[in-house]
């Protein structure tokens, strides 16, 4: 799978000059975890960037509760990371792809597609009995020059305009509960935007790996040959794993409503709809 890497393949690049591994493991409800998790240990050589603090830009009145960084930001510390142009990225969670997912876009947005996730995380490396380190490393500074692809984001305004339009599909990767508006526990409102579907990121996974194509298949089968689809989630970062699991069946140029749900409720005036639909 072009996305995805094996913790087995990944062991036996490590080392390699152009390969730089970033540890994203993140609690939405604890948000000092991850970089205690990374201190406690990590993979051999990881460069640990938090969801918060260097992947996401400070919280406005809208935007959503992870907005993205402003692009110099970004820039500035994917280069003090270690991360170049001619870098391979392997990006890695513990909550099976959620956060890395996050890392992967904004890579793919910046125009950088030398990115993957390691299939099963942090937990397939320790089932693996792979080496772990304490040492945090110091990379040398890389010189990122990013290529924008606009193309593939789109404005709150964007999507209130879609509703109307029938080519466009919303895909809803949050929980089926949150989604039906019945549980919201990081939101002001509960519910979801009119007429998105509901796919939880979650259910393109078995046993913490994502799934086969020929499950994925089956999975986004009603979604294929679709003009527009726009992906959301709770706050624009878990919706990059259905992004992923599309790209992964062939279904390119899927766009994402950064700001989310979270972003959409900040106007008062957006419809909101509970239940299901679809």
């Amino acid at each position: 799978m072009k996305n995805l890497i094996a913790a087995s393949e990944l062991y036996a690049r490590l080392g390699a000059p152009d390969l730089v591994v970033v540890d994203t493991r993140c609690s939405l409800q604890d948000i000092s975890y991850g970089e205690r998790a990374y201190r406690a240990s990590h993979l051999p050589g990881a460069v640990f960037l938090d969801i918060d603090r260097d992947l996401s830009g400070p919280k406005r009145l809208h935007g959503g509760r992870h907005p993205l960084p402003e692009v110099t930001t970004l820039v500035a510390k994917l280069s003090a990371a270690g991360i170049g142009n001619s870098s391979q990225v392997v990006a890695y969670d513990d909550a099976g792809g959620m956060f890395a997912g996050r890392l992967w876009w904004l890579l793919k947005y910046l125009g950088h597609d030398a990115v993957k996730l390691l299939d099963g995380g942090w937990p397939a490396w320790l089932e693996a009995g792979y080496p772990v380190s304490t040492e945090a490393p110091k990379p040398a500074p890389q010189r990122f020059t990013p290529c924008l692809r606009p193309e593939l984001l789109v404005t709150m305004a964007e999507v209130r305009h879609a509703l109307d339009d029938p080519d466009t599909v919303l895909l809803d990767a949050r929980a089926p509960e949150r989604y039906r508006g019945e549980l919201e526990p990081l939101d002001p409102k509960a519910g979801h935007i009119p007429g998105a579907r509901n796919y939880p990121f979650a259910d393109n996974l078995e046993g913490g790996k994502f799934k086969d194509i020929a499950a994925l298949h089956q999975r986004f089968a009603g979604l294929i040959g679709a003009k527009r689809l726009i992906a959301y989630c709770g706050s624009g970062v878990s919706s990059a794993h259905n992004i992923i699991a599309l790209d992964e069946i062939g279904v390119s140029g899927v766009q994402l409503y950064a700001g989310s749900w979270s972003d959409w409720v900040s106007f008062e005036d957006n419809p909101i709809v509970t239940g299901a639909e679809g």
